[in-house]
């Protein structure tokens, strides 16, 4: 979403009388939040296995952890737009970590009455907290400073958000399935004391919210203009968006598939057997290879081509999932873990090409890209289905078929015909 965002805050001027520091004290500060959303997301990684567990789930039912969470994206991200345009950016914020603060508390009773349903539904809550943060935030860190800079300083922030995702399966290894395997008859109970500490954590951070004095930003009078149907349809006629609405699609899905069953998948024998606190530790590779690679790839795209870049790292994360599907061991494993290298480019690269000479639309298009984003809940429920009936090493073959079309997108798809040059 960072790239759609990004351009809804470009023309908002801050005004300030505290000057520079205070901005660079309000853009510090919004660095916690980033840290704190990615954090969130990437504990579903731990709860998939947790839960699959505690009510003796199938692999589709577990997935079900992710279609709450990342429907949330599709279902509030238009009504949590209208929101911030009238309550502004800060309370905004505020609003978000009250609401995430809100599902995070949800996580005790959902444990205490053992219900998979409250579970859902707390994650529902903590994603839509999410949702509307990163409605609020976004435009807000693009707002803060030289628009010219606009691009470095939410990089800047994101990186703390992949940080937020790379330390997150440790904490979750070590707090909610290492606590798992000693808690006997309280069996759910693990998770009480991580979510109410995530709850106190985004409580505090909502009370330095509110009273911080921090610049106030004046919202573009384009934001208060409602869009028409017609205008997002007059947008998907160029089909480099069009096609790079799907790419977003099966990206997110095939991302968010991968890391989901990651502990499940090292811990088949082929691969490493591993116990599920142990796995959860090598996940963090996963999404810290996509941090890594992201620095990687912003230099080698200054001289490569970004379709052309897109595509080979797409073509090597179908080579590593082929890898570990076929080997065993010490190779099956590192191959799979990989593929978060591969991931790290994707997302802002096909954001950016499906961008390309939309002109006026582009606001529109940045839309589509958003609500793209479902693809989070709907393909890893896919992947379950699949892992339940074919087995969970066939089911990634999934993951295979999206990058391969994200491969089509970087040569083919994402070029821009002469007519809407």
């Amino acid at each position: 979403m960072k790239m759609s965002i990004e351009n809804a805050g470009k023309n908002s001027p801050v005004q300030s009388e505290t000057g520079e520091s205070n901005t660079r004290f309000a853009l510090i500060s919004l660095t916690s939040l980033f840290f704190m959303w990615g954090f969130i997301t990437c504990l579903n990684d731990i709860l998939i296995p947790y839960l699959k567990n505690l009510f003796s789930l199938n692999y589709t039912q577990a997935m079900l952890i992710q279609f709450c969470f990342f429907s949330a994206y599709f279902l509030v991200s238009l009504p949590a737009g209208k929101l911030v345009s009238k309550l502004g950016y800060q309370k905004g914020i505020v609003v978000g970590l009250l609401i995430a603060a809100i599902g995070c508390v949800l996580f005790y009773p959902a444990a205490a009455y053992k219900v998979y349903g409250l579970f859902l539904g707390a994650l529902f809550v903590l994603a839509s907290g999410i949702t509307i943060l990163q409605v609020s935030a976004n435009p807000y860190v693009s707002a803060l400073g030289d628009p010219k800079t606009s691009s470095s300083r939410l990089t800047l922030t994101q990186a703390f958000n992949a940080l937020g995702t790379t330390v997150a399966p440790s904490f979750g290894g070590l707090l909610i399935l290492g606590a798992a395997v000693n808690e006997g008859a309280e069996l759910g109970s693990s998770v009480k004391v991580p979510y109410l500490l995530l709850a106190l954590m985004l409580l505090i951070l909502a009370l330095i919210f509110a009273f911080l004095k921090l610049p106030a930003i004046q919202q573009p009078a384009e934001n208060k203009n409602s869009s028409t149907i017609a205008d997002f349809k007059e947008a998907l006629k160029h089909k480099h968006l069009a096609l790079g609405a799907v790419g977003i699609f099966v990206y997110v899905g095939a991302e968010v598939s991968i890391g989901s069953l990651l502990i499940n998948y090292l811990g088949l024998d082929r691969v490493s057997a591993m116990e599920e606190v142990q796995a959860a530790a090598y996940i963090t590779y996963y999404w810290g290879g996509a941090m890594v690679g992201r620095f990687i790839g912003a230099a080698v795209m200054q001289k490569v081509d970004a379709g052309k870049t897109l595509a080979f790292n797409a073509f090597m994360a179908c080579l590593l999932i082929a890898i570990s599907l076929t080997t065993s061991g010490f190779v099956s494993m590192w191959a799979i873990l990989l593929v978060g290298l591969c991931n790290s480019i994707m997302f802002p690269t096909i954001f950016s090409l499906a961008l390309k000479n939309l002109k006026e639309y582009t606001s529109h298009g940045s839309g589509v890209l958003c609500l793209a984003i479902v693809g989070g809940a709907l393909l890893p429920v896919l992947q379950g289905v699949m892992a339940d009936t074919l087995g969970l090493t066939a089911s990634f073959v999934l993951p295979v078929l999206c990058f391969v079309y994200i491969a089509y997108y970087g040569l083919k798809g994402s070029v821009v015909n002469d007519t809407e040059r």
